[in-house]
């Protein structure tokens, strides 16, 4: 395995693990308004992943800066043809990361309500705008000899894109509605459970009609990249077998199976492409792949080395923050207002 494989894997991994961790921020984050109906049950909520949003988001941070750092053509092609979506995502993810800290300034209930109402929107559009960019860099985006992106922000909201992004909505809306059951206390978890069983049925037909129409919206019959296999099919089935554990009341096992189902979508994605990054829908000689996008053979040994020795220490220090702060909480827990 070449170095260029190594970091278009490292940088797979990457996204993986932010969609499945930011996956059920997002939830959580839209779901706020709807599950709280009182001042501190929403507070429950939002201090449900008050101790983990932030770092949730390192995940992303550090996968685009080794998609700068190991691929620079792909990083300039998709900020700039994609720069009005990415620009409204992080705006949102903005407003997100506002509400978290202003909703508290103030004990106004129509104060609190406002930013209530902007924390879900804020969660509401990346999660829907991660399934249109991560959909569109699969089936492919006008792309000339150039590396340069020459289609128009409304090449990006194509049927099978908006699909995408309607179908990361719902999964995320169900991943945060299980991470609610699992972590909260009473009568917010009773609730999310009955919401995580409503919101299966859609997630699960979005799901399925995702994967049947990536077969004819994107190359992947003809083997664009390797063949993913099963793994769609692994996708569908966790999320399948989800139910049975939420019915069950196997809050936890039924999270990681959304999770799964997170994964190897993603996974599916990257695998189909592979060795490309990005594919041209004008040409398939203009697509970039994993050697004319890269940086030098020196600069990708570097950055392996300096992975090699922060990457373990980064994943030790979150994972002993989620085990740290594992309890779960409710009305009567030590709330953070």
């Amino acid at each position: 395995m070449d170095l260029n494989t190594l970091w278009f894997i490292l940088i797979a991994v990457l996204f993986v693990g932010y969609f499945f961790l930011e996956g059920f921020d997002f939830g959580v984050g839209m779901l706020v308004p709807f599950l709280g109906k009182n001042d501190t049950e929403r507070r429950v909520i939002i201090n449900s992943v008050g101790t983990f949003w932030d770092g949730n988001e390192v995940w992303l941070i550090t996968a685009g800066g080794a998609m700068f750092a190991a691929f620079p053509n792909w990083y300039a092609t998709l900020f700039s043809g994609f720069y009005p979506a990415l620009v409204l995502m992080l705006v949102g993810l903005i407003i997100r990361g506002v509400a978290f800290e202003f909703r508290s300034k103030d004990k106004n209930p129509q104060w609190r309500n406002i930013w209530d109402w902007l924390l879900a929107i804020g969660s509401f559009v990346p999660a829907l705008l991660w399934g249109v960019a991560m959909t569109n860099i699969w089936r492919g985006v006008p792309i000339d000899e150039n590396m340069t992106y020459v289609g128009g922000f409304f090449n990006l909201l194509n049927p099978f894109a908006l699909l995408g992004g309607v179908t990361t909505l719902f999964i995320f809306l169900l991943h945060g509605a299980l991470f609610l059951n699992l972590k909260t206390e009473g009568e917010i978890s009773a609730r999310a459970k009955v919401v995580a069983q409503r919101l299966w049925l859609p997630a699960m037909i979005l799901l399925l009609a995702y994967i049947i129409a990536s077969y004819f919206q994107t190359n992947m019959l003809l083997t664009m990249g390797i063949n993913p296999g099963v793994i769609p099919v692994f996708a569908v089935m966790a999320l399948f077998f989800s139910y049975f554990l939420i019915k069950k009341n196997r809050p936890g096992w039924a999270f990681i199976f959304t999770g799964i189902t997170i994964a190897f979508t993603t996974f599916t994605i990257f695998i189909a492409i592979f060795p490309n990054v990005m594919i041209s829908s004008l040409n398939p000689e203009w697509n970039l792949n994993i050697y004319n996008a890269a940086s030098s053979p020196y600069t990708l040994k570097v950055m392996s080395i300096v992975a090699l020795i922060f990457l373990p220490i980064v994943l030790a220090y979150q994972i002993w923050s989620y085990y740290i702060f594992k309890q779960r909480i409710g009305a009567k827990s030590k709330l953070e207002y």
